[in-house]
């Protein structure tokens, strides 16, 4: 009883005192200090339960705000609340891992887990012969962060499937946040303005090319809760309505890229579903490779007849993905594409450094390439693509490393479908493939996984499949968590 009475008199110490220094703060105008008890509550949550901290972080992912938009002068940014619990979520695992001395055998040795540990050596070593180490170190660290908690984590958090569900429940959730937003934003201009379409979404996103091809790997992954049979009843008709206003959102984003990404995961689709072989796409594939390059002047000639600019008419819209003369969008990309390519040429084996293709492309810029968007200043984007960013910034192995965690991705999804131990997983496993598909074409045009929004998705999405493949598979060495 004693100890009781000591406990519970010093709960009221420091509620008194809370509300006495809370006071003093609101006196002087400043509310800060009410978000005390909230970080305390997080780091609590965060120190003994990490499973949760994940899911926690998943749902603030899709809302949450580059600390710029606060301090726009910091020299420093991050978004906010997801990077500072994705740091303390690192610390943790480190100190887990030094006191346990043990993780996933089976996810370690993945070749997945193989090709990521590759790209991290070599974002290392390129950080360390960078023209901007702070730069590149910041980037490295964040990459971790971002892999400890969607990579590593989540596939001990998804060895329950239901976890996967609730992962992508949660995100689904703050993403309608975030979509209601955006439209909100929209609508004061009109749903057809096109051009009000590139900045709606901002702070939440930096781009509609960045929120539309979020939108893309959700709607597969809404697709997989909707024919999952565990999903009934009102449940279901929650997600039908959450799949139209994906549908509804990713058309009125604008994003000519995400609708491109989304057309070739539903070719993905047939060809999965009607079991077509990987030797007659490759030799289909070989097919259209010759004939391109036998009509590439032809067709060269073509493209540069279309102006169609971007527009707030759906089919000039799509008319326009192949103007490469005056659409300011496409021109832009393919200047930063030009650049990448002679900044690797400048430093073909260690490249620029990780993080700083930004800040070094503008000298390599020609003046006949340049477009009305363009600028010197390192603050409107990077070299569009998640694999000629990484030539230039890491060498040639930069590339490597990103293509083959593209391919074993691919792979490793394609035989967890195929040997999926039951129904549920095999719709799971391929929506996610397609989800993934969905942002590895998008990569041919614009790179955004040094943020939270795509990496979140992006590496979540492997986890599941790393996961499937290790422990749903019909194979007499898996063992299978129910």
């Amino acid at each position: 009883m004693k100890t009781d009475r000591k406990n519970i008199i010093w709960v009221l110490l420091t509620v008194l005192v809370f509300i006495l220094i809370d006071g003093y703060f609101i006196a002087h105008k400043n509310l800060y200090f009410n978000l005390v008890p909230f970080v305390l509550i997080v780091i609590l949550f965060t120190i003994f339960s990490l499973d949760k901290t994940i899911l926690l972080i998943t749902f603030f992912v899709p809302i949450s705000i580059p600390l710029r938009t606060f301090y726009p002068d910091l020299g420093i940014d991050m978004y906010l609340p997801t990077e500072p619990l994705m740091v303390g979520v690192l610390i943790l695992f480190l100190l887990k891992i030094l006191k346990e001395r043990t993780f996933d055998k089976k996810v370690l040795i993945h070749p997945v887990s193989i090709t990521i540990y590759f790209s991290l050596f070599w974002i290392l070593i390129t950080s360390f012969t960078s023209t901007m180490p702070i730069v590149s170190l910041k980037f490295f660290l964040s990459r971790i962060w971002f892999l400890v908690s969607f990579y590593f984590l989540a596939t001990q958090l998804f060895k329950n499937p239901k976890n996967f569900k609730l992962f992508l429940a949660l995100y689904f959730v703050a993403f309608l946040i975030a979509i209601g937003y955006t439209l909100k934003n929209h609508l004061s201009y009109g749903l057809f303005d096109q051009e009000a379409a590139n900045f709606v979404c901002s702070p939440l996103y930096n781009d509609h090319t960045a929120y539309g091809a979020a939108l893309a790997i959700a709607i597969f992954g809404i697709l997989g809760i909707i024919f999952d049979n565990k999903i009934k009843g009102i449940w279901r008709i929650i997600s039908l309505v959450i799949f139209g206003i994906f549908i509804f959102a990713i058309i009125f984003s604008y994003s000519r890229a995400a609708w491109l990404s989304v057309f070739v995961a539903v070719v993905v689709l047939i060809l999965i579903l009607f079991k077509i072989k990987f030797k007659i796409v490759a030799f289909l594939s070989l097919i259209l490779i010759v004939v391109g390059s036998l009509i590439y002047n032809q067709l060269m000639n073509d493209l540069e007849k279309n102006r169609q600019d971007s527009s707030s008419d759906f089919a000039e819209q799509l008319q326009s993905m192949t103007n490469i003369s005056t659409d300011a969008s496409n021109v832009e990309r393919l200047n930063r594409w030009s650049c990448a390519v002679r900044m690797f040429e400048k430093k073909p084996i260690f490249g620029w450094g990780p993080g700083t293709y930004m800040f070094q492309y503008a000298p390599f810029q020609l003046s006949y390439e340049k477009t009305i968007i363009s600028t010197n200043e390192g603050d409107r984007g990077n070299a569009h693509s998640e694999y000629l960013g990484p030539l230039a910034e890491s060498g040639v192995l930069g590339m490597v490393y990103m293509l083959l965690i593209a391919v074993f991705a691919m792979i490793t999804g394609l035989r967890a479908y195929k040997y999926a131990v039951n129904k549920e997983i095999k719709i799971l496993t391929l929506f996610t493939l397609l989800g993934l598909v969905t942002y590895l074409v998008h990569g041919f045009l614009n790179n955004f996984l040094d943020s939270d929004k795509l990496s979140a998705l992006f590496w979540g999405s492997i986890a599941f499949l790393v996961v499937a493949d290790i422990y749903f598979t019909k194979k007499p060495d898996k063992q299978i968590e129910e």
